[in-house]
């Protein structure tokens, strides 16, 4: 009898976490309509808590892999799951409890990636490397942008596409010219250009004016543009010297223990409606 009762007891409590875990009022997940090849449709993410409409969040074209990342609050260098997560493409529209936070948000993302696509996933700590981007001797030179308390909230965004190393396109030159934007927004660019993550260690916690420019160097032969070893390139691409010099802001290589989801489980479409 008392086994019973614990039994009963603990599929009681078990049902109470279940009910306490945060979760979407309603959700619909839709496969994304088809565009024509080689010209894949933008994705749109808006709404959700910190938003100008916080009770709805909508995803138009959203990737599986965005998705994920988005919804465990990590870089896109920090997941390893398979290839064709970024071509899997949906429109989801969820209805968000009044009242939810942003890390509420992202559980209710993590539950609705377990049930409608039943994703199974394990941590794992490696060794990355990357750039740690501080701020120089000579102090920073990034001008902070006026605050605009008119400026609508986009509330919770997945981490951008091109801040997915490679293509290390720092050794070919090129030009940043952007307004209003948090350091993480330049480590996110850099990351994509350098080939490999930059971590964005400076404090500074404003938006800035970035204005940069770099030229290009030539590499070795034997050395893919997009190795992202940099043991393997001849010196520093002139990307790292041009933040210094016009940023203030210093890019060490070093490498760094990272918590890395590994996706054990997905499936390729969600659940119905």
């Amino acid at each position: 009898m008392k086994i019973g009762q614990a039994f009963v007891a603990a599929l009681a409590c078990l049902g109470v976490a279940y009910a306490q875990t945060p979760q979407f009022e309603v959700a619909s997940v839709k496969a994304s309509a088809a565009t024509a090849p080689g010209r894949p449709a933008a994705t749109d993410v808006r709404g959700g808590p910190g938003s100008s409409d916080p009770g709805l969040a909508r995803f138009d074209n959203i990737d599986l892999f965005s998705l994920i990342t988005m919804a465990y609050g990590i870089g896109r260098y920090q997941l390893s799951a398979p290839e064709w997560l970024s071509a899997a493409r949906f429109d989801i529209n969820a209805r968000v409890p009044p009242g939810a936070t942003r890390d509420q948000y992202r559980l209710m993302l993590q539950n609705l990636l377990v049930e409608r696509f039943k994703l199974a996933l394990h941590h794992e700590t490696k060794d990355i490397p990357i750039y740690e981007m501080t701020i120089a001797k000579s102090g920073p030179k990034v001008k902070e942008s006026p605050a605009d308390p008119d400026e609508p909230d986009p509330g919770l965004q997945p981490p951008m596409r091109w801040s997915s190393p490679p293509p290390a396109a720092a050794h070919v030159g090129g030009t940043m010219q952007s307004t209003k934007r948090p350091m993480e927004w330049l480590a996110a660019m850099l990351s994509g250009m350098l080939g490999r993550p930059a971590v964005d260690a400076t404090g500074l916690q404003g938006k800035y004016d970035i204005r940069l420019h770099w030229g290009g160097i030539a590499l070795n032969a034997s050395v893919a543009p997009d190795n992202p070893d940099a043991g393997a390139i001849e010196s520093e691409p002139p990307l790292v010297q041009a933040v210094q010099e016009q940023l203030g802001l210093k890019l060490t290589p070093k490498k760094a223990p990272f918590d890395v989801l590994v996706i054990d489980h997905i499936e390729r479409l969600p659940t119905p409606d």
